[in-house]
């Protein structure tokens, strides 16, 4: 009996509120695209067909995100973002990150974040807003770790360990990526946003061996 493209799974998220029923739908006419909705008191998640359990569950999880992300949609301006880079540089490295501008801008459309270090100016991709908090606390983190070691060695990666959601955060921005069809940019070498930016444009998935 071949399975039922349609099934029920129960995920715990950590920003709902108890336990929420998901319903995932597999499509054989679906080759690429993941996409999910409110429906009543669940959730639908519409995917391929062809996916694996392990690449079911990883989607659940990002596409909850994604609507939660908008219905409970808070957008920081420069000023509160500026708090926030703040307040997560006193709780993760001692306040020893202390960058002079933290802003938003539109023209970071293959990277989520950016740094300068010599100004001590850090850039968050407006793509970044109305994801998950946790999200964007770690490519606030990611850039402020770049105002203490400029590259992605490994002095780079200890300071982000102290951040618990570190893995899940670049998980939910590889799905991002994926879904927009964006360069696989864990791949991809750092390369400046302009010819005059200096050598520390830092792209929060991408790992220097």
């Amino acid at each position: 009996m071949p399975a039922d493209p349609r099934r029920s799974v129960t995920s715990k998220q950590p920003h709902d509120a108890g336990t929420s029923a998901v319903e995932v739908r597999r499509s054989a006419r679906r080759s690429r695209t993941v996409s999910a909705y409110r429906e009543g008191d669940r959730t639908v998640v519409l995917i391929p067909a062809r996916m694996s359990e392990a690449e079911e569950r990883r989607w659940v999880g990002v596409m909850l995100d994604k609507l939660a992300a908008k219905e409970n949609r808070g957008v920081l301006g420069d000023r509160e973002l500026a708090e926030r880079a703040r307040r997560l540089s006193d709780q993760y490295f001692d306040g020893r990150a202390r960058p002079a501008s933290v802003r938003w801008v539109t023209n970071q459309n293959t990277r989520w974040g950016s740094c300068t270090p010599s100004e001590g100016s850090i850039r968050l991709s407006h793509r970044l807003r109305g994801m998950p908090e946790y999200v964007v606390d770690y490519v606030l983190l990611h850039e402020l770790a770049h105002l203490l070691v400029p590259g992605h060695g490994p002095r780079f990666w200890r300071l982000l360990e102290s951040y618990p959601r570190t893995e899940r955060a670049r998980g939910y921005l590889e799905g991002v990526a994926a879904a927009e069809r964006l360069p696989n940019l864990s791949n991809r070498p750092d390369r400046p946003d302009r010819p005059d930016d200096p050598d520390c444009p830092s792209d929060p998935d991408a790992r220097e061996e």
